[in-house]
């Protein structure tokens, strides 16, 4: 029988994320009357403080349910039976949601992308000139492509459906960004974002929600996809303006600290500011264990880079899980695995939400070193790197 590791699991996961303890003990909270007046106040707060993450004045609506239950609700309410959307590839999260399209009876088009470089924007606006119908009712965009530490330009897709003159609606899936990357809902024209707590907001899994335009609520009034508990209109008459039953209050206390921390604690300008330093860091890492043929950055972007998720491409012959396995049973680090077609291939380093520049070294140490155990080649003193970047960040700040 193996032995545990001892200490507390260093968790570098991309999602769920670390949840600090004071949001666990603020979820730990007893059972409350979600119609009672004190609660609905902190409720209407907690409204008030996602809107400012996500930069908008619109509509919001929660659900009880993972990421992909807020990814069911945007379809099936702006859409009808026999619609066609476009998905923008970006990996396994929009191979994903295109595959909920199709199951939900909707016809889907997709503008191909090398997950390595990401799309090119031009091929998008191409896609919908040609559109002359109008048949393509939403794009569906992933801001951050978890599989792959991508960043979609969502600003410039925005701009690409404006130069086609096209009506469709932009749908941003906005689970591994928001928190961690700057996303602006109004500023950027997005018709439908998708969210979820489990990552920049530092909660456990299980509650989702989308933010909503003006236009796409018009749309709605027409969609005649099924729906019963995700039914904007039905929630709309609940006195929380969400939830088909009952409202899941402890998530709520659980929020409500959150979004003490990002907007009183730190501020929303230095969170996402922190996550910038962080992925650089690992990223400069990454870089420096590359030479001699060693593991590489997935994403061979730069403008692009995530800065909630590193993927590390690993040489030709190992596999990836060999890395995770070591880190998580000898040293008691949690690494993310590769998804679809990156099985094997890539580790995903995760740094967002609840993290700082010790917890960033200490799992990078733990990398550098399984490396070094499973034989695989490198460059070493990837580590030094990414210190030597981090005290440089320091000192200018």
């Amino acid at each position: 029988m193996s032995k545990k590791p001892r200490g507390r699991l260093f968790f570098a996961n991309p999602g769920p994320t670390n949840i600090p303890d004071s949001i666990l003990h603020a979820q730990a909270h007893h059972a409350v009357d979600f119609m009672d007046a004190d609660f609905i106040a902190l409720y209407n707060r907690c409204v008030d403080g996602l809107k400012r993450v996500l930069r908008t004045e619109q509509t919001l609506f929660f659900y009880t349910g993972s990421g992909h239950a807020a990814w069911e609700a945007s379809l099936v309410n702006v859409l009808s039976q026999g619609d066609t959307i476009l998905i923008i590839e970006t990996g396994n999260f929009s191979e994903s949601w295109g595959r909920m399209a199709a199951a939900l009876g909707i016809k889907v088009q997709t503008v191909a992308a090398d997950w390595r470089l990401g799309v090119d924007v031009d091929a998008v606006r191409a896609a919908l000139a040609a559109d002359t119908g109008h048949v393509i009712k939403a794009v569906c965009a992933v801001h951050n492509e978890t599989a792959t530490g991508m960043v979609l330009p969502i600003q410039a897709i925005r701009a690409a459906i404006d130069a086609a003159g096209h009506p469709a609606l932009l749908l941003a899936d906005t689970i591994s960004s928001l928190g961690s990357i700057d996303f602006r809902f109004d500023e950027w024209g997005i018709d439908v974002a998708v969210g979820g707590s489990q990552k920049g907001l530092m909660l456990p899994t299980g509650l989702s929600f989308t933010a909503v335009s003006g236009k796409a609520m018009e749309v709605h009034k027409t969609s005649t996809l099924p729906k019963a508990y995700f039914n904007w209109t039905a929630m709309l008459t609940r006195p929380h303006k969400s939830f088909i039953g009952t409202v899941p209050t402890s998530f709520f206390y659980g929020l409500q600290e959150a979004l003490r921390m990002i907007h009183d604690e730190e501020g929303l300008a230095d969170v996402l500011a922190r996550h910038t330093r962080l992925g650089e860091a690992v990223r400069r890492c990454v870089n420096h264990w590359s030479g001699n043929n060693g593991p590489q950055l997935y994403c061979n972007n730069p403008a692009r880079y995530s800065d909630s998720v590193t993927a590390v491409l690993m040489p030709e012959g190992f596999n990836a899980e060999d890395i995770r396995k070591t880190a998580l049973s000898r040293f008691n680090v949690s690494l993310g695995g590769g998804l679809s077609r990156l099985g094997g291939k890539v580790f995903r380093i995760g740094h967002l939400g609840d993290l700082n520049e010790p917890m960033i070294l200490g799992t990078l140490s733990v990398v550098e070193m399984a490396l070094k155990m499973n034989g695989v080649p490198h460059t070493p003193g990837g580590v030094d790197a990414a210190i030597a970047y981090l005290a440089e960040a320091a000192q200018g700040g």
